[in-house]
């Protein structure tokens, strides 16, 4: 490098929309659901609680509890605006733990809600919000049995944020959980890609795509039971929310030990994301949902659950994309439509912050 450009230039001042792996402090992509939450999780907080429940790191816990099998999750809501097409803060809080705890199989039976509300928030805002959740709640079969709320100063948080916390039941005989994928196993998802985040995105940033994109947010516990109905033998279950489609399938492969392989062609993608994702530059893979779900299913019953799961609302549109495979051991590849490979890493953080 010229002597006089080093004198101008300096690295460690440069700027990148993708934050550092050895950032000293929290940054928004430890939120986003890719390789930097995966860290933070993995380096802080695993480490810090140490206990072999939580090393499993699925949507939700499975614990044995008085001679019942029990699923627990827990998660936070931050979603910015506080209301979009097809849904809002409060429906999604709900339909989102319900989610967590039905990707283990479970029939969601209880949740709680706890509020952190901002000075000045309108109370009307935060009625609408609430029964939101109450008319979730309903359409899930779940009671909201306990809850909290905290006020913070002005300035100190972003309106209103909510978190949800769920228990249910798991059947006997059901045992989904990452590790268990198997090379021949059938790759499902329960129908088109993408939609959460373009929903989001449209009011956020008041972009306009033609046709108004509805979030796909909804309560999937149903749709799974029907799939159980067909067999209890279902290998894995994902909501994939954060990361997308990419985190969760990245997350199941090296979970355990496989190989994951897409059609590129197969893969519900609605025009109008593809127009959006093509428009902004992203790729649909790594876009949120939050009424989705994706199933590795032995061969021996993919027909069924299939036909099962296209008889349900939720997942009409439900579709084959890939399988499992021994090749390529934790990583996720995906044939394109021009007769290529390429290689669906796991995001670093998130196409879009503040979707969930």
């Amino acid at each position: 490098m010229p002597e006089r450009l080093a004198e101008v230039v300096d690295p460690a001042a440069w700027t990148c929309p993708a934050p550092l792996r050895d950032q000293p402090v929290v940054v928004m992509g430890h939120g986003g659901g890719g390789a930097l939450s995966a860290e933070l999780v993995e380096q802080v907080f695993t480490p810090a609680y140490g206990n072999s429940t939580l090393a499993a790191l699925t949507d939700s816990a499975v614990l044995e509890l008085g001679g019942a099998r029990l699923a627990f999750s827990t998660d936070s809501y931050v979603v910015r605006p506080l209301f979009f097409p097809g849904g809002c803060l409060g429906d999604l809080a709900v339909n989102g733990t319900v989610n967590d705890l039905a990707m283990s199989g479970a029939r969601p039976a209880y949740l709680s809600a706890a509020f952190v509300l901002e000075e000045g928030v309108e109370l009307a805002v935060v009625e609408r919000i609430a029964r939101a959740m109450g008319a979730a709640s309903e359409a899930a079969g779940v009671t909201i049995a306990t809850g909290d709320t905290k006020v913070v100063e002005s300035g100190h948080g972003d309106g209103v944020y909510v978190t949800t916390a769920g228990v249910g039941l798991v059947p006997a005989g059901v045992d989904i959980r990452p590790q268990r994928a198997r090379p021949g196993d059938v790759v499902i998802v329960s129908g088109p890609l993408g939609l959460h985040g373009v929903a989001i995105m449209s009011v956020r940033e008041g972009l306009e795509f033609g046709v108004e994109v509805t979030s796909d947010s909804a309560p999937l516990a149903d749709l799974v039971a029907a799939m159980l109905a067909v067999t209890p033998d279902v290998h894995v279950l994902r909501d994939p929310t954060r990361g997308g489609l990419a985190a969760s399938l990245n997350e199941i492969a090296r979970a355990s030990g496989t190989g994951v392989r897409l059609s590129e062609r197969a893969v519900p993608v609605p025009d109008a994301v593809a127009n959006a994702c093509g428009f902004l530059g992203l790729d649909p893979l790594y876009v949120a949902n939050e009424g989705r779900l994706v199933a590795f299913v032995p061969p021996s019953a993919a027909e069924e659950v299939l036909a099962a799961m296209r008889a349900h609302p939720h997942g009409a549109e439900a579709v084959v994309i890939g399988e499992c495979v021994a090749e390529h051991p934790g990583m996720v590849v995906v044939a394109t439509g021009l007769g290529g490979t390429r290689v669906v890493d796991l995001p670093l953080g998130e196409q879009l912050p503040r979707i969930c």
